[in-house]
């Protein structure tokens, strides 16, 4: 089964995965820095901010991959893939600041939502279906 909004979603994901860790890696290569953020604050808040993204994409792809093969292709489903991509590059931008920033807050709010929107949306599905369930072999010689 093909499901091109799901491949996009998971080829532009690992390309903002593989930007992520090349903006610690300058700062490694540059500093000389072989394990951890050695003291340097936008290194850490750099390195937090690809680990906070690893954190939530997988589950994220994987209700988008669900979904997507239970309804098909959805224009909703393109916004919303392109909507989590824009927010966690936003939030890698804000977490480059000392202080909370609105780049920030706004990829992290958006991030929660799309993820509680598909959870929310695939609960639907799974539980809201109207056909008619097969009966189990092992249940119908019972019946």
């Amino acid at each position: 089964m093909l499901l091109p909004i799901t491949l996009t979603f998971a080829a532009a994901c690992a390309l903002l995965n593989f930007w992520l860790a090349i903006r610690c890696a300058r700062f490694r290569i540059k500093d000389k820095i072989l394990h951890g953020d050695a003291g340097h604050g936008l290194l850490a808040r750099r390195m937090r901010a690809h680990a906070n993204y690893v954190e939530y994409t997988p589950i994220v792809l994987i209700l988008f991959a669900l979904v997507e093969m239970a309804v098909g292709a959805s224009l909703w489903l393109w916004i919303g893939a392109l909507v989590y991509v824009v927010a966690r590059v936003a939030h890698a931008f804000g977490m480059d600041a000392d202080k909370p920033t609105a780049w920030r807050a706004g990829g992290a709010l958006l991030t929660w939502g799309i993820m509680i929107v598909m959870a929310g949306t695939a609960l639907s599905i799974a539980y809201g279906a109207t056909r008619e369930m097969p009966v189990p072999p092992a249940m119908a010689a019972r019946v």
